[in-house]
């Protein structure tokens, strides 16, 4: 029996060696794994931050576009203000020149019957 208890110890042994080998191994390898977690987390925050400043950057250009479409608006509405203003000054001008002529003609042809 001290023989079989022999083999058993020696077979004890090298299966909690195996065990022993074993979690060395998975130790290492999440420490490895850590690191690597480490720098995924690391990139992955890059990553958001830079798609966080594009984001911000895309929306200060879109603000600043309809700040421009806005002010362009407001020009473009005054500019029209500004063309009726003229148009309606111009149809009176021509219809005072118009008033003017008639008169003018009007009278000229007074004249010319008077002469006759």
């Amino acid at each position: 029996m001290d023989r079989d208890s022999h083999s058993e110890d020696t077979l004890s042994t090298m299966v909690l060696e195996n065990i022993k080998n074993k979690l060395i191994d998975a130790f290492r390898t999440s420490g490895k794994s850590r690191d690597d977690l480490r720098e995924d987390v690391s990139m992955r925050e890059k990553q958001l931050s830079v798609r966080k400043c594009r984001q911000a950057n895309e929306e200060l250009r879109r603000a600043q576009i309809d700040g421009a479409i806005t002010w362009l608006r407001s020009e473009l509405l005054e500019m029209r203000s500004q063309d009726l203003q003229l148009a309606q000054t111009l149809l009176g001008l021509n219809t005072e020149i118009q008033r003017m002529r008639r008169e003018s003609f009007g009278g000229l042809e007074d004249a010319g019957d008077d002469q006759q």
